[in-house]
């Protein structure tokens, strides 16, 4: 098999292509190298520009008729750049996205995955969701992923092709053999900000403890970026018996099926470093969610798949990570 991995020198898109070629899947990688790295995408037949390119496209297409599934992981996501830059969030993840998709039909190419988020739920209750749940998109970056879903839902019901979206949870750690991971050195996920408040010795800030959760703070699904990759492996492997043209759209939550809270996040922080980590409080911030944990049995029952890694194995393979960046700086 061959599967084109847009956004493949990113942070999850290079996680994916690793996993894709241990199990034996050939890889095509497009990145802008916006953000993505370009030593992640080496050796994977890395093409650089836009996804909306049409004429790099047809290079892509010339050089691999041969492409089985196109991942769709290119994007931008960070949450606050969305709220403060939204046309151009729509632009490149909607925009772009849907000038991919036609020129994927048009050339032949209409097994997609796309990676979609647990964003896309309402998440005010801190309690599991399947994918039944309501949706209510709090961001710009995630409306423009449940955009994206009722694009393909429509195009698949239309026939122009076929779609297994994966909303994935929150991913944290690193490729465990560390040949790639977090590229942004400084992320705005609650893990990232607890190893930037350690390494600038600084107390780190819980905002929002009144939470309706078990001790009050925001929860979430850590999930451990090589068990999401290995459920792109899975969805990319079984992807005609997963949407078939009789049923050619599924919607499948990646997660651990556990949801942890931020002290709980700091407890499993303190225990991999074996150090007290110095806390503040404040009040929640505006937008703020309680979170929500992912509810897995349809990724068990249709992708034969769960999380087999915990949140202990992603603190200690971010910071296996992140001391490996410092050393080749």
């Amino acid at each position: 098999m061959k599967a084109l991995i847009t956004g493949g020198a990113g942070y999850i898109g290079s996680t994916v292509a690793t996993a894709c070629l241990e199990a034996g899947i050939e890889t095509v990688i497009l990145d802008d190298l916006s953000t993505g790295r370009k030593e992640f995408g080496e050796g994977r037949n890395l093409y650089v520009g836009d996804i909306a390119d049409p004429e790099l496209i047809d290079r892509i297409v010339a050089d691999h008729p041969d492409i089985d599934v196109v991942v769709h992981c290119a994007a931008r996501i960070v949450v606050p750049d969305s709220v403060a830059d939204p046309l151009g969030y729509y632009d490149t993840n909607v925009g772009k996205s849907i000038v991919l998709f036609r020129h994927l039909r048009e050339r032949g190419m209409t097994r997609i995955v796309f990676s979609s988020s647990a964003a896309v739920y309402f998440g005010e209750g801190g309690e599991g969701v399947d994918e039944t749940a309501p949706l209510a998109p709090s961001s710009p970056y995630a409306m423009t992923k449940a955009m994206v879903e009722s694009i393909l839902a429509d195009a698949a019901k239309a026939g122009d092709l076929r779609a297994i979206v994966l909303r994935y949870f929150n991913p944290i750690g690193a490729d465990p053999r560390l040949r790639s991971g977090l590229q942004n050195p400084t992320p705005s996920h609650a893990l990232g900000k607890i190893m930037q408040a350690r390494a600038a010795g600084e107390p780190f800030t819980i905002t929002g403890t009144d939470w309706p959760t078990r001790d009050g703070s925001g929860l979430r699904d850590y999930i451990h970026v090589w068990d999401l990759a290995l459920a792109h492996v899975a969805a990319v492997q079984r992807f005609d018996e997963v949407a078939p043209a009789s049923a050619p759209y599924q919607v499948i939550n990646i997660g651990t099926g556990d949801g942890v809270t931020v002290r709980e996040l700091v407890a499993a922080f303190e225990r991999v470093t074996k150090q007290a980590l110095p806390i503040v409080e404040t009040d929640r911030r505006a937008g703020d969610q309680a979170g929500a944990y992912a509810i897995v049995d349809r990724a068990a029952s249709i992708l034969g798949w769960r999380a087999e890694r915990s949140v202990d194995d992603g603190v200690r393979d971010a910071l296996a990570w992140s001391e490996a960046l410092r050393s080749r700086s």
